[in-house]
């Protein structure tokens, strides 16, 4: 593994798709994904951007959720590989973080020394997940970032059917984001988190007292209509300088993606978390973001991972 990839378990693999002929103009994402090595993509004019793999259950399985988010990241490249290329940046991978066994904790440090250092290097950071745990391990890059060290202030936006603040006494999917308040108050930070998309009927009554207590901003799946999501992600967006953006994809109703670990009975119109997506890509504060809770084993003809495509497309744009 080269040092300037630290902490990557599988170099990136080739991408393939379909091929429509050389050229600009016949361009698809496998042909314009190029392997990272630490430095920035060839044609940058954007900020580049460089995924990378998560490829862990662990959490969801101490979450005693439906296992099988390990294999993710391969079905999510598949899903973007044949996608017509339209980006204005340049796109690299860097490969695969892999969690071995419960070796959770490791794998979550290893993934964010891996971010930390393309944060630095000046990209846009995506990291493919794995179980909802990928969040916790994006934050601890996104937190030893210069930007966040520098001082910027740091929103976390998620797009989640759950809150994720359990008290566990082990972590796993459903703790990141009480792991990332307790680790912004014991580095002095104000801990900035809103969730879009909240299923009430699958957070008990602690879980909201929690978020009470934290001044987690959120709207109920429910509320989610294009206009006020769109007013309360503006609101959240005038409060930070850098955003962490992280998508649960149970966010979304179980007939728009089945394959999750906990489909959603409700879930938020596939119109509006697009939008989001546009909306903070426009906004000019996004300095990294993740995918989670793709499930392949439980997916129906690909819907899911062509969605979770779709939507990295768009932020990407």
């Amino acid at each position: 593994m080269p040092a300037s990839l630290p902490a990557v378990d599988v170099p990136p693999q080739p991408w393939t798709g379909r091929f429509d002929g050389d050229g600009a103009g016949h361009r698809r994402w496998w042909q314009a994904v190029e392997a990272y090595d630490g430095g920035t993509p060839a044609g940058a004019g954007t900020k580049p951007a460089v995924l990378l793999g998560f490829c862990s259950d662990e959490g969801v399985r101490r979450n005693k959720g439906r296992t099988g988010a390990a294999v993710a990241p391969a079905a999510l490249r598949a899903a973007l590989g044949p996608l017509a290329f339209h980006l204005e940046r340049a796109v690299a991978d860097a490969g695969d973080v892999v969690v071995a066994g419960g070796g959770l904790e490791a794998g979550q440090e290893r993934a964010g020394r891996a971010v930390a250092a393309m944060l630095d290097a000046g990209q846009l950071s995506v990291v493919l997940g794995g179980g909802h745990e990928t969040a916790f391990a994006s934050y601890c890059g996104v937190a030893a970032s210069a930007a966040v060290r520098g001082g910027q202030r740091l929103g976390v936006l998620n797009l989640d059917a759950h809150f994720d603040l359990r008290d566990e006494p082990v972590p796993g999917s459903g703790t990141p984001f009480l792991q990332m308040a307790r680790a912004e108050a014991a580095a002095g930070r104000e801990f900035r988190y809103a969730v879009v998309g909240i299923f009430e009927p699958s957070n008990t009554r602690a879980l909201f007292d929690t978020a009470q207590k934290l001044g987690v901003r959120y709207l109920l799946d429910e509320d989610c209509d294009q206009e006020r999501v769109r007013e309360f992600v503006d609101g959240f967006l005038a409060d930070i300088d850098v955003l962490y953006l992280t998508i649960d994809l149970d966010v979304l109703p179980a007939a728009v993606a089945p394959g999750v670990s906990a489909p959603a009975a409700y879930g938020v119109p596939l119109p509006v978390i697009s939008a989001v997506c546009r909306q903070v890509a426009r906004s000019g504060k996004l300095l990294h973001l993740d995918v989670a809770e793709l499930n392949p084993g439980f997916d129906i003809d690909g819907r899911t991972a062509k969605v979770a495509a779709r939507l990295i497309n768009t932020l990407l744009r």
